[in-house]
């Protein structure tokens, strides 16, 4: 039987466990689910307490139209600019964890999906959407470097230029042909894939499948990928840069 958490515990985001994975699903339908600092918190306790249980299988979707519009702007004119550089920090800690973890990762994305919520998508091994699903990542063009690394290790260095230089919308057809997504799944048959990605997962015993883990990541970049997220989102002008993108 699966043990869902009360809204009132995490209103911004569901967890349903049940032994062989827990599915985490992005609960802000109203605002798209972009991701609110409460809701990256949420993220980051949730991912700390599946590694702590040896979760298997980490799954990720959103609720209502589309996975995630990305970083949640509401408000950041009244921000400081440490406070959304420590937001973007607290992104891509959560990008790490859940590309470096100790369990296998399946993310499920429908609808329009932008920014970060494309890098938090992106960061799982196995991403599978529902036809006519988009994805745009137009951070460079406010000077943000997120997730650029990873991209590029998914599709190719070459994609992965085109991606960001022109910050173009792309459908489920591009996104399968640069192997981007694994494939296609109408929204009514993701119980029968995350099924089978659970067998799949658990098909191996506990240690190969940390070998399997631990000898197909780079992890050798990660200082790296941090350190430019920081600079770039360090640089003055950061609020200035993200209402000009906002503006335009």
């Amino acid at each position: 039987m699966s043990e869902a958490i009360p809204a009132a515990a995490s209103p911004v985001l569901l967890i349903d466990k049940v032994p062989t994975h827990w599915t985490l699903t992005l609960n802000r339908p109203d605002k798209r689910n972009a991701l609110s600092a409460a809701l990256i918190e949420a993220l980051l306790a949730a991912v700390h307490d599946a590694k702590q249980a040896q979760v298997p299988l980490l799954v990720l979707q959103g609720a209502g139209a589309n996975f995630s519009a990305g970083f949640d702007f509401t408000g950041f004119d009244e921000q400081s600019e440490g406070d959304l550089l420590l937001r973007f920090v607290r992104i891509e800690t959560l990008l790490q964890e859940i590309a470096y973890g100790p369990f296998a990762t399946l993310a499920l994305a429908h609808g329009n999906n932008f920014g970060a919520g494309v890098d938090l998508f992106a960061a799982c091994r196995h991403r599978w959407c529902a036809p006519q699903s988009k994805f745009r990542m137009p951070g460079l063009k406010f000077g943000l470097a997120l997730g650029t690394r990873r991209l590029a290790g998914l599709v190719g260095e070459g994609n992965a230029y085109s991606l960001l230089e022109t910050t173009a919308t792309f459908d489920d057809a591009h996104a399968l042909g640069i192997g981007f997504i694994q494939g296609t799944r109408a929204q009514d048959e993701w119980p029968v894939l995350i099924d089978e990605t659970a067998e799949s997962t658990l098909s191996l015993p506990t240690e190969s499948r940390k070998f399997l883990r631990d000898l197909t990541r780079d992890t050798a970049h990660r200082g790296g990928d941090m350190a430019a997220l920081v600079a770039s989102a360090s640089a003055p002008g950061l609020k200035e840069r993200i209402r000009v993108y906002r503006a335009g």
